[in-house]
């Protein structure tokens, strides 16, 4: 059973990385085939998605770790919260600046999306930080 929880690990990891690579790659491509149309919006789309490259390399990354470890450690899926926070400011930020016709209400649910993920990355800064404060303390403990 051990075994099979192994491979089960082994095998999302490789797909997180080949997912990584098939999004970077994309990503890529993507940028040259609208670059002529729009470079900021070409330029938003790619630091999009080159986010959630670094995203599925984190969890790939997490995977590795525990395989040789066999600990889940808190910090990268803080990390990714972090991320993906920041990927969904940006998100909303180009959405926002392409609107035509932005209303009142969808300007003030943009603040409030903003906002929100600004207190999520803060709160999670926050928790990275101490975690890094605690990890020390641990590792004497267990020493």
């Amino acid at each position: 059973m051990e075994t099979l929880d192994g491979m089960g690990y082994v095998t999302a990891g490789f797909s997180f990385l080949v997912l990584g690579m098939i999004v970077f790659a994309h990503a890529w491509y993507a940028f040259i085939m609208t670059f002529t149309a729009g470079v900021l919006h070409a330029v938003l789309a790619l630091i999009h998605d080159l986010l959630l490259v670094v995203i599925l390399l984190e969890l790939f990354r997490t995977i590795i770790n525990f395989l040789k470890t066999y600990v889940i450690t808190l910090e990268p899926f803080l990390y990714i919260g972090i991320i993906a926070s920041t990927r969904r400011i940006l998100t909303t930020g180009a959405e926002t600046a392409y609107s035509e016709n932005l209303t009142h209400d969808q300007f003030q649910r943009y603040l409030l999306d903003v906002g929100l993920n600004v207190l999520v990355i803060v709160a999670l800064v926050f928790a990275v930080y101490l975690a890094r404060r605690r990890a020390p303390t641990d590792a004497a403990q267990l020493g």
